[in-house]
């Protein structure tokens, strides 16, 4: 990429970081603090993957996803609460009949923009696998009719870690269809004194000004953006270097190895490379430098890391092994 079309690139990232930080400020509106949490969003979002979030209720998940379909004009939103009795056809459709119609199609919950899957550990392994195809395909099959789902189409999961009864943990091999996996935990003292004074259960939701920032065709030119940007093949390395440490830990000098079962597949190296041109344009550069893969690395990497019996038995946190790994893997 010669200097001309850098300097191109960067006009687009300039004119379209204005709406990104008016975004920022519309859903802040509502959803206080967490700036973390709404940075791994909107990353998801540009890099066209769904994001998978795990806190204790009340932690304002639902109101984050609303508030972000209301910036995009004409968006639509959807929020299915998983439960152990649901069914496939119940998030998908159903192939329904009618003496008047005929056979037709009903279309399920899935077939929406913004798609809030609450609970996602609570649905049994079939409503979880027809869930989890849908998000990596972006299609849906309804008996023997095929059908695209509109773009943009954004899937935001919670997972419940307070409760075990009447919940089936995600396979390590279908989690990964998650582009990040994120942490969102308490507020600060500050931030929930805040919190409590614009509380919308006391006020309509409805009643809150969120102006549409986007239109569903600027999400599609954004995510184009984020391609074109230059990523250097000493970076490029830098991280396939970081996954395969996950599977080598040996080669990469790291004590945390010992306690690593599985490590990342190149579905992980592939996510790595994509969020970190996502992280480049959010801090407004036509071009990757290693802290952006640094940025995402913990996101991408925590739920791609299998841990064997004896790290599951000490209670070892992926994120550890994360951080050993980015000391010790050399930076270019």
């Amino acid at each position: 990429m010669d200097d001309k079309e850098l300097e191109e690139l960067q006009h687009k990232i300039e004119e379209y970081m204005v709406k990104i930080d008016i975004l920022r400020d519309e859903v802040g509106k509502v959803f206080i603090g967490q700036k973390d949490v709404l940075n791994a969003v909107i990353t998801c979002m540009l890099s066209r993957g769904h994001i998978l979030l795990e806190g204790a209720p009340g932690l304002a998940k639902t109101l984050l996803v609303m508030t972000l379909a209301r910036t995009v004009k004409g968006a639509k939103f959807q929020r299915i609460q998983f439960t152990p009795d649901l069914l496939p056809a119940d998030i998908t459709g159903i192939t329904a009949y009618s003496p008047e119609k005929g056979f037709y199609t009903v279309k399920g919950p899935v077939f929406t923009n913004f798609l809030l899957a609450d609970e996602i550990n609570r649905a049994p392994p079939k409503v979880q696998s027809a869930m989890l195809s849908v998000m990596q395909e972006k299609q849906v099959v309804i008996g023997k009719e095929i059908f695209s789902l509109e773009e943009p189409f954004f899937v935001l999961a919670t997972e419940n870690p307070l409760e075990q009864m009447g919940t089936y943990p995600l396979p390590e091999a279908q989690i990964d269809r998650f582009l990040f996996k994120v942490f969102v935990n308490y507020p600060p003292k500050k931030e929930e004194l805040i919190i409590v004074e614009s509380n919308t259960m006391t006020k309509n939701f409805d009643a809150v000004d969120i102006k549409p920032v986007f239109d569903a065709a600027d999400f599609t030119k954004i995510q184009s953006i984020v391609k074109q940007i230059y990523l250097a093949p000493e970076i490029k390395e830098y991280l396939v270097d970081i996954v395969d440490a996950t599977r080598n830990p040996k080669s990469y000098g790291l004590s945390y190895g010992k306690y690593i079962d599985w490590g990342g597949s190149p579905r992980a190296s592939i996510a790595l490379y994509i969020t970190a041109k996502a992280s480049a344009f959010l801090a407004g550069r036509p071009y990757v430098i290693p802290e952006d893969v640094r940025n995402v690395a913990h996101n991408v990497l925590r739920h791609r890391i299998i841990l064997n019996y004896e790290g599951k038995a000490i209670e070892l946190d992926t994120d550890e092994i994360i951080k050993e790994i980015l000391k010790k893997v050399p930076v270019p």
